[in-house]
C-alpha cells in the first residue's frame, strides 16, 4: 500500500462532489474501485469522504482513474 495521506475533509468533499458529478453512488464507486483492485468497501469510502480516515497515495490514484479526474481535483477548495 502506497503512503497516507492525512486526512483531509476538503479531499472527501470533492471525491463526494466528484462522485455525485459521474452519477456514482458509493456502492458503485466502491465496486468500481474493487474491479480496479483497491479495495475500499462502501463504508471505507464513507469515512474517507467524510474526512474521518486516512488515505492512502494507491487509493487515490485509483480514485482518480475511476472518476476520471486529475490529482488537482482532489484539493480544490
Amino acid at each position: 500500500m502506497g503512503q497516507n495521506i492525512k486526512a483531509d475533509k476538503s479531499i472527501g468533499d470533492n471525491i463526494r462532489k466528484w462522485r455525485g458529478t459521474k452519477g456514482m453512488t458509493q456502492e458503485e464507486l466502491s465496486a468500481q474501485l474493487q474491479i480496479h483492485g483497491c479495495d475500499i468497501s462502501r463504508g471505507t469510502l464513507a469515512k474517507i469522504e467524510a474526512g474521518i480516515r486516512h488515505i492512502s497515495s494507491d487509493e487515490l490514484h485509483a480514485i482518480k482513474a475511476v472518476l476520471e479526474i486529475t490529482y488537482d481535483d482532489f484539493f480544490t477548495k
